[in-house]
């Protein structure tokens, strides 16, 4: 029973860390795109747009990607990379040949899927910083927030794994995350929706996630932030949850 709960996920994550030393070149090609948006549509787009509450487009623009490096990096491991280890790879029918457990799995797979959006975002913000585009001491938080941010993301995408069952699936993925992406004050305030509208896009992860990282860079933290962390780390948890239970019927049946 120890092992369902995940008390050697920290196995298989060290598993990943071996397999990809000698291929972290694959891992920061995904850093490119956030830097691909921030330098057509933050300075260059921004260029006519000016201002945005208060603080230049680039920087209203740059914390909303950081969240967003954060995402794709957890969403595009806990899925791709898991389903072709469970479906094709027969990965984990050798990993539960060991004492490691369907939880062991959940739990390191999510691991390595925050690890890997929290390199991402590492990444981005320090191009940021040098940038000038963070404008309080509260941003040296945003590579935490950052951290809660993968985990949120990892968690709902190892649970979204489970349910693959092939490739053609992963548009499925595409429709849910593109939206997301574009439509959770990324680009622009909330204000200019509908209220209506408002309402359904306060419930986006990634627009909680944006929401958190944008209050650290521009310095406009306050009590709400807490609700936007928990928001992640529940999501989190359920997916995990989710995943663990799910994986046992997958693996073992």
């Amino acid at each position: 029973m120890t092992t369902f709960v995940g008390t050697r996920g920290h196995l298989l994550f060290e598993r990943n860390l071996m397999v990809y030393r000698r291929s972290w070149l694959i891992i920061f090609s995904g850093l490119f795109e956030p830097l691909f948006y921030l330098a057509s549509i933050g300075f260059g787009l921004g260029h006519f747009v000016g201002h945005v509450q208060g603080v230049s487009y680039a920087s209203f623009v740059a914390p909303a990607l950081l969240a967003s490096s954060a995402m794709n990096g957890a969403v595009y491991d806990a899925t791709t990379n898991v389903f072709w280890k469970r479906r094709y790879g027969k990965v984990y029918d050798a990993v539960l040949a060991t004492p490691l457990g369907p939880g062991d799995v959940a739990v390191g797979e999510t691991s390595w899927a925050q690890f890997r959006g929290l390199l991402y975002a590492a990444g981005f913000l320090i191009t940021a910083a040098s940038l000038g585009l963070i404008h309080s001491w509260w941003g040296l938080l945003a590579l935490p927030a950052a951290i809660v941010v993968g985990f949120g993301f990892a968690g709902m995408g190892i649970a979204a794994s489970t349910f693959i069952r092939s490739w053609q699936d992963f548009e499925f993925v595409q429709i849910v995350q593109l939206p997301m992406f574009l439509f959770s004050a990324t680009f622009y305030p909330l204000s200019v929706y509908p209220v209506v509208i408002q309402w359904i896009v306060r419930f986006s992860p990634l627009y909680d996630a944006i929401v958190l990282i944008r209050s650290l860079t521009l310095g406009t933290v306050g009590p709400a932030n807490l609700l936007n962390a928990g928001y992640l780390v529940a999501l989190g948890v359920g997916g995990v949850l989710l995943a663990r239970r799910r994986m046992a019927g997958l693996l073992l049946s």
